[in-house]
């Protein structure tokens, strides 16, 4: 389907297609299919592994995997986890962002699983479809009931093992879980004490960049450096692709108000509910 919408779309008179491909594969055959009739691509979000698109935009995914290791040590020191024994989730094994997000956060713990200070206890398949993340944690906490810290690649596959656990009789700021994507369930985990933090990836502005992009394509005229600063390595190709690589951020209960809050990417009128309340005036969180 996506295939063909990219070819109704050039037949109508695209000049320009962003694409953020369903996978490598779709998004390798549209891109060839593009090429072929002289419209350039960006790859929106993820990049196409064996692509041929002309430029590339997104976060600085392995800076959101170092994010991501950097919260859970920082959590596991805050919390006072003894002997920390964790579980490292992965993202799905055919995202490229997934694999990126692994370089970021394999990097920060590395050190610590190497002097023993933490245990690397189990690392499942990975998944971004919540309830097979659930099974996969609840495999590795029946085989290892000591497990007391996750590296989450998202909140999405965090929530409902965070209400897994809550279940288990688990209290708050005893066992540290990472989350990216600043969503509102991620958010109240977050400021509830389920959840160390959360990546957040202000996509306004990677929708802008994109825009901007795709304006200078659509003229013919090369885009400026000081918009394309980057490049990307296409593992499959080996090809470098000038990209815009947008700067993520490590959001907490301290920092909320000037970022997720400010920004109205979470309105405080949605976080600050029920029983969250009480949070939000714990930490001055307010709209």
């Amino acid at each position: 389907t996506q295939y063909s919408d990219a070819q109704s779309d050039i037949t109508k008179g695209a000049t320009v297609l962003i694409v953020d491909g369903l996978d490598s594969g779709v998004g390798a055959k549209i891109e060839s299919y593009a090429k072929s009739h002289g419209v350039p691509v960006i790859d929106y979000d993820r990049l196409t592994l064996g692509g041929s698109r002309k430029y590339y935009v997104s976060f600085d995914n392995v800076q959101v995997g170092t994010l991501l290791g950097n919260g859970l040590v920082s959590c596991i020191a805050a919390w006072k986890v003894s002997k920390p024994q964790v579980v490292v989730m992965k993202g799905a094994p055919t995202d490229n962002n997934a694999t990126l997000f692994a370089q970021g956060y394999e990097a920060v713990l590395k050190p610590h699983f190497s002097d023993g200070s933490y245990k690397d206890v189990a690392n499942p398949a990975g998944t971004w479809d919540p309830p097979t993340a659930l099974t996969e944690f609840q495999a590795a906490f029946t085989a290892h009931p000591n497990i007391n810290s996750v590296l989450m690649p998202n909140d999405e596959n965090g929530a409902p093992i965070i209400h897994y656990l809550q279940g288990k009789g688990i209290k708050a700021q005893t066992f540290p879980i990472t989350g990216q994507d600043a969503t509102l369930t991620g958010l109240q985990n977050v400021i509830s004490g389920y959840q160390c933090g959360t990546v957040y990836k202000p996509i306004y502005l990677e929708a802008q960049a994109s825009v901007a992009l795709a304006m200078y394509l659509r003229a013919g005229v090369t885009p400026p450096a000081a918009l394309v600063s980057r490049t990307s390595k296409d593992v499959n190709t080996g090809a470098n692709v000038p990209s815009i690589l947008l700067k993520p951020e490590w959001v907490t209960p301290q920092n909320m108000n000037a970022t997720v809050i400010k920004d109205n990417f979470v309105p405080a009128s949605q976080l600050c509910t029920g029983s969250f309340k009480a949070d939000c005036t714990k930490y001055g969180i307010s709209g």
